[in-house]
């Protein structure tokens, strides 16, 4: 355990040294500030319209920074060669995959805090206010959404470069949370091979949508239930240990080479 720690230590270095929460959290309240201070079509003064896009804003820097940081960890590794010193400590891979996974999930999800602190600094300087536990409840969930997207930019970076496995992980998250919660309307249309094909995709992508409650959030909803709750952190858990056995038994048996290695 101390090695994954140390891991994951090393992880959160390397993100304050690029300075990526940073850039997004200056973006993020510029953003805001726009937003406000602009009435787009006569809502600036709606407070729950600026809950709602700062919520919006929260989810798509965190995806941002949880995919980015992810997919970098391993290649970068190999690509300096620092990975043989690694593996040589001895860490195991095991270690080595869950250490990068904790460190970027971790530091994605204390960015995700400053992110929710941000919008709510904005919504109560505004007049406006929001339910403590929805609001609990709502980053509990986020967290674990960023974990399951961090676990699969994880898998894919274990046999691709930085690039290919952050463009497939973009990918695969964008069209799970923008397509898969509208298959089953496609479906209600469709019959025969399509149909399968749909429902095959429905039943195999990562269900985002469950762990969204922005809306409850923005417009005072209330807390759902706890059942309900609990269940998606369940879901969610078991995605994100499916997705980290899968990075683990494709970098298990990967080789590295020092002379690739040397001319990336």
């Amino acid at each position: 355990m101390t090695k994954i720690l140390t891991i994951a230590h090393i992880v959160w270095l390397e993100v304050i040294r690029r300075k990526d929460v940073y850039v997004l959290l200056v973006l993020m309240g510029c953003l805001l500030a726009t937003l406000v201070s602009l009435n787009v079509f006569g809502l600036g003064g709606v407070v729950s319209y600026i809950l709602h896009i700062g919520l919006l804003m929260t989810w798509l820097f965190a995806w941002i920074l949880a995919v980015n940081v992810s997919a970098r960890e391993l290649p970068q590794e190999e690509v300096r060669g620092t990975v043989f010193p690694l593996l040589a400590k001895p860490v195991t891979r095991l270690e080595l995959v869950l250490g990068k996974w904790l460190g970027a999930w971790s530091v994605v999800t204390a960015a995700l805090l400053l992110f929710y602190a941000l919008v709510m600094v904005v919504v109560l300087a505004r007049g406006g206010y929001a339910r403590p536990l929805v609001l609990a409840q709502g980053f509990a969930l986020h967290s674990v959404a960023v974990g399951v997207m961090a676990a699969l930019a994880m898998a894919f970076s274990t046999r691709m470069n930085h690039d290919a496995a952050a463009s497939l992980s973009y990918v695969v998250t964008a069209a799970s949370f923008l397509v898969v919660p509208r298959i089953p309307a496609f479906i209600a249309i469709e019959s025969g091979l399509h149909a399968n094909l749909l429902m095959a995709l429905y039943n195999l992508l990562p269900h985002f949508e469950v762990f969204d409650m922005r809306r409850r959030i923005s417009f005072d909803y209330g807390p759902t239930p706890w059942i309900a709750f609990f269940e998606a952190l369940a879901y969610g858990l078991a995605l994100i240990v499916f997705l980290l056995t899968l990075a683990w038994l494709a970098y298990r048996h990967k080789r590295f080479s020092r002379a690739a290695a040397t001319n990336l």
